[in-house]
């Protein structure tokens, strides 16, 4: 028989009360918001490992997962298996990737993502004011029976999702993203399951390949002086999105820092990003307006004021544009 490990002594009490009620089979009357809030909460707090299939704009790849929470921190362990064998690392937000290149394993650090399953926040406030949600079919994913979600956006600023869960245990077995023609934009789904009964960590560690040299990638930030004029701010976000995150870097190539800010509806996110750009010249004549979308992922981008101003996300190409119309240089 096959369970889910929740950790043991480990996991609080509140949180095996959650999970337990999750585990019951729904009942028709169980509210549709309930089940999504309990499968954001299983994708991080139960044991599993697994296949899943990636499908984006024209590339098709398959990830192993490999997934445990152990009452205070989540480990995760993502091995691409199509290609070149790219790995990554995830403890409870600190993210490694491991990465061939030029014949070596270039170790990359980076900041906290949401890695499927765990795609969903726990906390879906911000979801439910941009976007509404109904129940579908009962299905079967990867051998288990589960519950199809349909949530649609309120507004044109966002895609439309669909979510089958796991009637038994509440966890997320496939997501599929929509654009306004009801065109499949990505689809992410578990061909394979096993849950996991084990604590062990053996597994959360890199495969070496001693034949080839590793190293690492020094990626610069700078932490914006608190005393420096910023010369710009963000007017009129597009409804929904918020800024969840911003950070100065050094690009290589680009003469000054690079200013990154991230915004969020709860589900989606975009970057932003602004340089200053020099004096247009013959040789050097000034970017024109680029706005383009390829697959899922849309990118916009113009010069205000002097300086670039680029926004990429997985939206609409309407939501772009209009956190990048946002950004005001002062005078």
């Amino acid at each position: 028989m096959k369970h889910f490990v929740l950790a043991g002594s480990f996991a609080s009490a509140s949180l095996i009360a959650a999970l337990l009620t999750s585990f019951n089979v729904w009942s028709s009357e169980q509210d549709s918001w309930q089940v999504l809030q309990k499968a954001a909460i299983a994708a991080r707090a139960l044991s599993y490992k697994g296949v899943f299939v990636c499908q984006s704009a024209k590339q098709i790849k398959s990830v192993e997962i490999t997934h445990l929470y152990d009452g205070q921190h989540e480990f995760a362990r993502n091995v691409v298996l199509d290609g070149a064998p790219r790995e990554v690392l995830n403890q409870s937000g600190n993210v490694v990737i491991y990465n061939p290149r030029n014949g070596k394993i270039v170790i990359e650090k980076r900041r906290a993502q949401n890695m499927f399953p765990a795609i969903l926040p726990t906390d879906l406030n911000s979801i439910k004011a941009s976007y509404s949600l109904r129940s579908g079919e009962i299905e079967r994913i990867a051998g288990r029976t589960a519950q199809m979600l349909v949530l649609e956006p309120k507004d044109n600023l966002r895609y439309s999702y669909r979510f089958w869960i796991d009637t038994e245990y509440g966890l997320l077995l496939k997501s599929v993203m929509f654009n306004n023609r009801n065109e499949t934009l990505e689809s992410i789904g578990f061909n394979q399951l096993a849950l996991m009964n084990t604590v062990e960590l053996d597994w959360f560690k890199p495969k070496i390949d001693h034949n080839k040299s590793y190293v690492m990638e020094q990626e610069q930030e700078l932490i914006a002086d608190a005393g420096s004029p910023i010369d710009w701010e963000i007017k009129a976000l597009p409804p929904g999105y918020r800024k969840v995150d911003q950070m100065m870097r050094k690009v290589q190539g680009k003469s000054g820092p690079v200013t990154h800010v991230i915004f969020s509806d709860g589900l989606a996110f975009v970057s932003l990003f602004i340089e200053h750009v020099a004096k247009p010249t013959k040789e050097k004549p000034t970017p024109k307006n680029v706005l383009t979308t390829t697959g899922n992922t849309s990118f916009y981008a113009n010069v205000n004021s002097g300086h670039l101003v680029t926004v990429m996300g997985d939206v609409p190409e309407a939501t772009v544009v209009q956190i990048a119309n946002a950004v005001v240089f002062k005078k």
